[in-house]
């Protein structure tokens, strides 16, 4: 299938030599099999090239981006400045065709130098309807040979790149290092040479760790009985022989070896296997004496099921399919209907699969990528960290049994929250720039100016004056700066509650600034983008403003936070005989020093409250004082918050749920914190690690929040606290790495959840330096 890719941009490329710019290029690779080169643009750290190419391409291709510099690009290992792998079903359905535009951080390869800035790619294909359908888009030639190049670059780059890639960009210019072996050999020399390097295997036990699965070649031919074809990460193709579970670089002949049969039958005998019986016993349900050899002798007749389904009976003894790989269930045999499950083929499967998630829950974050395991079963690979897990990173964790049931409902809900097309960010950035000395008169006139459509974009938050990106810690910090203020009673638009000074409730005062409606809708608008984009406002509420936002019905108990003395009145009212107490349906309300008569209903000061209608007097006296005198304030809110979180969406949760969405948990569980905590440089049993956990262990609440709220950007976690951390594009754990000078203080990436720590040499250093960084330390910089 033709794609043309777009090499658009580059951003923010590193700099290798003080006083010199490099000359960019690129050096396109697909499959390790089709390469082209982009021209080089002179002394640039933000080139734009904006070159297309047409290439072949399947939903299990794998695009290889190296940027080398060609002033550089001679010398060995001073040319590379970066590469990106790009899965393409992660991003475009190949079928279905459309366009879209990849924008990745640059990795480094193997080696120890610095790599920084990003790449922009675009990616454009028509339907499949609208393809000649005469035409073979497939590869003509057998088994594809990485050592073809394609046509060399107009300004000569891509001569420079056959030549020296490999010995610029180690491993990860796989592709390119193909292009090497052109230029020196005869142009038809075989992939299939025996490697010199180190033979891949599959990781035993847990996810196999590969990027590609194929069980054709390139080329469409059918490999033998228990062989498979695979790419790894760098875009090379490799073979797995499944009967002796061995691994090779080159392709395996014609004919399969005779050990395939024996593997085939146990693995039929796998797919074929049932459950056992849910009432405890060990073995699986019986059937009918006719019904399971009935099926049985269908089944044989019409041959194995499909890669990924299973046949099972139910305790009836009717025969149902289970399709693994859909994790779906049916009364039709895929064998008989048109509508069959994916083919043997599971990288196929996968493209399928991660097209239905993404249009659900959106793209997998950066460096992520979604795979099938041997039996159909769905698991994600962090090329970031080099770890494999079966939880979603675009979803919370699973959660250990011990949890309490609320979280496991507050998963639950989450979950659909999350999933629905109204949470989907849109594509594009959103950026706002603030000031940290006005960031409440700031961010009121960014946000009030900007769109709706405009804020679900990405956010890019900019503080005046501060080099920072904003990969997510800074808008983390800015949440956490801007709730301080927005909630501030000092600005008399909220105020404490009746029985603490931390939890907040509707200032029905706040009339006195005559502007206050607007500001509520701004809050409203800033809550509800706080929501959307997953990041956590530093304030909790009374119980009744979240069932305000919920919708739901205030009651007597909800009086309590907003004033003791009135909740205890009523309360008294409702357990004691008032019949001569000479109450009427009426209240007094203090406004600035005057006192106002409020009626609770229609001429309420003439009607009496008795024994029989007492009920009614409290239900109305509460919802007079709880959601009455802030009506106004209140409607102005929800105007702001709806515009960004959907009515209907946000009632699946309850008031609790709501607040731990809002505010997530203020609790720090330090046992937590240790296990959920990588370590780079150091080990756990360090003796610096050591001592930074003895003085986490010795500081209070308070300056434990400050720690967090320095080193993540927010004090807040996550309802499944510190293993749900998230980072710049998705879940990212809390680390510690070796970094800097003892004479140094301790420094912080927001972003990353990182804290870069010297190897000091006592604790009391430690403590010191620590303490100061987290005391004195305001803004970003750039490194």
């Amino acid at each position: 299938m033709r794609k043309v890719i777009t090499v658009l941009a580059a951003d923010n490329l590193y700099r290798r030599k003080l006083f010199q710019l490099p000359d960019p290029f690129v050096v396109l690779t697909v499959d390790g099999s089709q390469t082209k080169t982009t021209k080089a643009l002179e002394r640039t750290l933000s080139p734009y090239w904006n070159e297309s190419f047409t290439l072949e391409v399947k939903p299990t291709s794998v695009i290889t981006a190296q940027v080398f510099d060609q002033r550089k690009f001679k010398k060995r290992g001073q040319g590379f400045l970066g590469v990106i792998n790009v899965q393409i079903s992660q991003h475009i359905n190949v079928q279905a065709g459309g366009d879209a535009m990849v924008t990745q951080d640059l990795k480094n390869s193997n080696n120890s130098d610095p790599v920084q800035g990003r790449l922009v790619l675009q990616f454009s294909m028509e339907p499949a309807r609208n393809r000649d359908p005469g035409r073979n888009t497939s590869p003509q030639a057998g088994p594809v040979s990485r050592s073809r190049v394609s046509s060399p670059s107009p300004s000569g780059a891509a001569a420079s790149a056959s030549a020296s890639v490999a010995a610029v960009a180690g491993p990860v210019a796989g592709a390119a290092a193909g292009a090497a072996a052109a230029a020196g050999a005869a142009s038809g020399a075989s992939a299939s040479a025996a490697p010199t390097g180190t033979t891949p295997s599959p990781p035993a036990g847990g996810p196999p760790a590969r990027t590609s699965v194929r069980n054709t070649t390139e080329s469409g031919d059918a490999l033998p009985q228990g062989w498979e074809q695979r790419i790894d990460h760098l875009g090379r193709v490799y073979y797995v022989d499944h009967n002796t579970r061995t691994t090779t670089w080159r392709r395996p002949p014609a004919s399969g070896p005779s050990q395939a049969e024996p593997a085939d039958s146990e693995r039929r005998r796998h797919m074929n296997r049932t459950l056992p019986d849910t009432n405890g016993g060990a073995s699986t349900p019986r059937v009918g004496a006719s019904a399971a050899p009935a099926a049985a002798a269908s089944g044989a007749s019409l041959g194995p099921l499909p890669s990924g389904w299973e046949h099972r009976f139910t305790p009836e003894g009717r025969p149902y399919f289970v399709n693994h790989i859909a994790r779906t269930t049916t009364w039709d045999d895929p064998r008989l209907r048109g509508n069959q499950a994916p083919s043997s083929n599971r990288a196929a499967a996968v493209a399928g699969i991660a097209g239905q998630t993404a249009s659900r829950l959106g793209p997998l974050p950066s460096g992520w990528e979604m795979r099938l395991t041997a039996q159909g079963r769905v698991y994600f690979v962090d090329h970031n960290t080099k770890t494999t897990t079966w939880d979603d990173p675009r979803l919370p964790s699973n959660l250990d049994q011990s949890v309490p049931q609320y979280k496991r409902d507050f998963r639950r809900k989450y979950i659909y929250f999350r999933s629905q097309a109204a949470m989907r960010p849109v594509p594009g950035q959103c950026h706002i720039k603030v000031s940290r000395n006005s960031i409440f008169e700031h961010s009121y006139n960014e946000i009030m100016r900007l769109s709706v459509s405009e804020l679900k974009k990405r956010m890019m938050i900019k503080f005046e004056g501060e080099d920072g990106l904003d990969y997510g810690g800074v808008s983390r910090e800015f949440f956490f700066l801007l709730s301080h203020e927005m909630f501030n009673p000092e600005y008399c638009l909220f105020e404490y509650s009746a029985h603490d000074t931390y939890t907040l409730q509707i200032n029905p005062h706040s009339e006195i600034n005559p502007e206050h409606l607007n500001y509520f809708r701004f809050i409203g608008r800033t809550m509800g983008l706080a929501i959307f984009h997953r990041r956590f406002l530093d304030a909790f509420f009374t119980s009744s403003f979240y069932k305000m936002i919920l919708k739901k019905p205030v009651t007597l108990e909800d009086m309590q936070s907003v004033d003791a003395d009135i909740y205890r009145s009523l309360k008294w009212t409702l357990e004691n005989d008032i019949s001569d107490m000479g109450f009427t349906f009426t209240v007094d309300d203090d406004r600035f020093g005057e006192r106002v008569e409020i009626e609770l209903k229609p001429d309420g000061k003439n009607i009496d409250v008795t024994e029989e209608n007492k009920k009614e007097f409290v239900d109305l006296s509460v919802q007079y004082r709880v959601c009455g005198r802030i009506k106004e304030q209140f409607e102005a809110f929800q105007a702001g918050f709806y515009e960004l979180i959907p009515e209907d969406l946000i009632q699946v949760f309850d008031e609790r749920e709501l607040e731990l969405l809002i505010g997530g948990l203020d609790e720090i569980d330090i046992e937590d914190w240790k296990k959920h905590t990588d370590y780079r440089g150091y080990t756990e049993s360090d003796q610096v690690v050591q001592w930074f956990w003895k003085f986490v262990n010795g500081m209070d609440s308070e300056h434990r929040t400050r720690l967090l709220q320095f080193t993540t950007g927010t004090s807040r976690l996550p309802v499944n606290g510190f293993k749900d951390l998230q980072g710049s594009d998705g879940p990212r754990r809390f680390t510690v790495e070796k970094s800097g000078d003892i004479l140094a203080l301790p420094k912080s990436h927001t972003c990353f959840n990182r804290i870069d720590l010297p190897p000091y040499t006592d604790y009391e250093t430690l403590a010191s330096k620590l303490s100061f960084a987290i005391e004195n330390t305001v803004g970003f910089a750039q490194e």
